[in-house]
């Protein structure tokens, strides 16, 4: 996508484009000239209709239908909160689920690592074999930068292009219902409680492909740190 239709409404246009059509694009980076104002316009599209209009809806549901509000907050100390939501949260979370969505074959090998790694840890813990973890962890940790390396090279196959749309949205709706977490209980009548983080990765998606990875880190880090702020204020 050329730079110089960074002006005006252009980005705008063709992230409604690419929500028609997912697909994998060369990101540009924030260094060339017309990236930053592009980044900028998606960072205040995705705040603008997060806080004029998710928002507002989302409050709305949490009354008619009595719902509890999200819990996370009082899960965690007040001191840990900045760090934890604006810094590492908008971190792991973009490396996880949009890191590797280049579909580079190293790439998709560190999420293969970071999937195993986690299943490893479920299930150790509830085993309670902690050597067996340890021992299967240590070797993850190991193979993750050798495959990196020795993948290097390769190119993102054509199967995840062909399947880039399905993967694109999967992923969109994934991210949204993980979050559920943050909810006492989860049910299906919560579900419009979850369009704050649908709303959000969408745009992550498409800024991780426009922008890259780096782009989508920052704009998730400013969304956090937004709605973060004015939880702080509303009590």
């Amino acid at each position: 996508m050329l730079l110089d239709r960074h002006t005006g409404l252009a980005p705008l246009r063709d992230f409604l484009e690419f929500l028609r059509r997912p697909r994998l694009l060369e990101p540009t980076g924030l260094r060339p000239p017309g990236a930053l104002a592009t980044w900028l316009t998606l960072l205040a599209l995705h705040l603008g209709v997060l806080l004029l209009v998710v928002m507002p809806m989302y409050g709305v549901w949490l009354t008619v239908f009595k719902l509890s509000p999200p819990d996370a907050f009082g899960k965690i100390a007040p001191e840990l909160l900045p760090g934890l939501t604006v810094l590492l949260a908008p971190l792991g979370e973009e490396l996880l689920f949009r890191g590797w969505q280049s579909g580079r074959p190293r790439a998709l090998w560190l999420l293969g690592c970071a999937l195993v790694g986690i299943v490893v840890l479920v299930f150790g813990q509830g085993a309670n074999q902690p050597v067996a973890t340890g021992l299967a962890l240590l070797a993850l940790l190991m193979a993750a930068p050798i495959g990196w390396v020795r993948l290097r090279a390769r190119a993102t196959p054509r199967w995840f292009a062909a399947a880039f749309p399905a993967i694109f949205y999967a992923v969109v709706a994934l991210f949204a219902v993980v979050h559920f977490v943050n909810y006492p209980s989860a049910s299906l009548l919560g579900l419009p409680l979850l369009l704050p983080q649908l709303w959000g990765a969408l745009v992550l998606g498409y800024v991780r492909q426009r922008i890259g990875l780096i782009g989508a880190i920052l704009d998730h880090a400013v969304a956090n740190a937004v709605v973060l702020g004015l939880a702080m204020l509303g009590g």
